[in-house]
């Protein structure tokens, strides 16, 4: 966690929290990368890394730092409350005033804790806090005198390694902490009556050694929380790259590669999920769309216009669609389905009809067919509803298939509802 105050977006770190799920830039994905190729103690996150690092570990910081504070004021209450008990009233009077030092520091930095701020803010509020508690317990001794001078003198140089150990946070603050611990250490050691100024600085140096190896531990600490970080970073945006390409294999499997309308197998799942799905449309109807004489374009203007012929025709269809729930997919060769949830039978014949009239307006040459010389399409159309006829999505198929074999019949170009054998069909 860096201490510095790092902006994005012109707002400042654990102002607005952001999920980390999100596709990480690609600048950052370099960055992850480089620092994980290198050496793991040169570890070093700056910018967009040190705030997305900061959003990861607030909340277990947070929670750590005022359960610390929370307990250091119970165990400050307590401690004075049993010496009140044990010790007479003339000892634990010099107490009170500096163990009242305590509580407040604590419940502040605690209260600072429970919201996001900029890190140099949560900076100022931690180190000003601990700085008056183990002032606080410092005093506590110092005032007390005799026994109880070293000893809390001693206590504070422990509370000040636990915090170091406890608390996740950027390794200024615990070197910040390690110099207050050592300097309030080594002011009230000078000053004490018991021990010559040789002994204070030689138990100052002792006791350096041990803080010193607590604030090495806190370093190594943050670099493998950083590792951690940045290979979780890795492995979200590898997992995120297979996601995309599962899903890109997927819209391919149910894609037709020339038309890109979804192809036979798609709209025969969508069909089975349609009509299973309880809380869908009463009626359903399908129409089945087939190209006229499209073989004969094939062998007069070849294969290459003939493909451009079922893109075009593909793209007609689906613009002809009244909303994102209805469904065109190539079904094979030059016919395609069209899947209309909610239509009955009047409004499957009217989306089929503006088909096939914007089909022919298109004008698109096919100079051996026996219809017009335009491309033309005929199209059956076959309804069902939940109430009534339970036809399966089969039969529903089928029946399309019978329609348009019907206008097939009649003389291509024109719909056919299935049941219409003896009705007009309709252009």
């Amino acid at each position: 966690m860096d201490a510095k105050q790092t902006k994005t977006d012109g707002k400042s770190v654990g102002a607005h929290p952001r999920k980390l799920l999100q596709r990480l830039s690609a600048t950052i994905i370099e960055e992850v990368e480089r620092q994980l190729g290198g050496r793991t103690r040169d570890i070093r996150l700056n910018g967009e890394l040190a705030y997305l690092f900061r959003e990861r570990s607030w909340p277990q910081a947070s929670k750590i730092i005022r359960a610390w504070m929370a307990w250091v004021v119970v165990l400050d209450v307590l401690a004075l409350g049993l010496n009140a008990i044990l010790l007479p009233i003339e000892t634990v009077e010099p107490m009170l005033l500096p163990a009242a030092i305590l509580p407040p520091a604590a419940i502040v930095t605690e209260i600072a804790f429970r919201k996001p701020l900029a890190p140099w803010q949560h900076g100022v509020f931690l180190l000003s806090g601990v700085f008056l508690i183990l002032l606080s317990v410092a005093l506590v001794g110092v005032n007390t005198g005799g026994e109880f001078y070293e000893r809390h003198l001693t206590i504070m140089l422990f509370v000040a390694v636990t915090a170091i150990v406890i608390f996740p946070m950027p390794l200024s603050w615990a070197i910040a902490i390690a110099a207050y611990a050592l300097g309030i250490y080594l002011t009230f050691q000078l000053r004490n009556p018991d021990i010559a100024v040789g002994s204070a600085i030689a138990g100052t140096l002792f006791f350096t050694g041990g803080v010193a190896a607590t604030v090495v531990a806190r370093r190594t600490a943050i670099i493998l929380a950083q590792k951690t970080f940045l290979l979780e970073l890795r492995d979200r945006n590898r997992l995120a790259d297979l996601t995309d390409a599962n899903a890109r294999l997927e819209l391919l499997a149910r894609t037709d590669p020339l038309t890109g309308v979804a192809n036979r197998r798609s709209m025969m799942d969508a069909l089975q999920r349609c009509w299973k799905d309880e809380q869908g449309a009463n009626t359903i109807a399908m129409l089945m769309c087939d190209v006229d004489d499209f073989k004969r374009l094939n062998d007069t203007l070849g294969h290459a216009e003939g493909d451009r012929c079922l893109v075009k025709v593909a793209g007609i269809i689906q613009s002809s669609m009244r909303d994102e729930q209805d469904q065109v997919a190539r079904y094979g060769g030059e016919e395609f389905l069209v899947l209309l949830p909610g239509a009955d039978d009047r409004i499957a014949r009217s989306i089929a009809a503006t088909i096939r009239s914007r089909v022919e307006a298109a004008s698109l040459p096919n100079p051996t067919s026996r219809v017009m010389p335009y491309i033309t399409v005929s199209i059956g159309v076959a309804t069902a509803s939940r109430d009534g006829d339970r036809a399966s999505a089969e039969d529903l198929q089928r029946r399309a298939d019978a329609a348009l074999y019907l206008a097939k019949e009649k003389g291509r170009n024109c719909v056919v509802s299935y049941g219409d054998k003896n009705d007009q069909a309709m252009k």
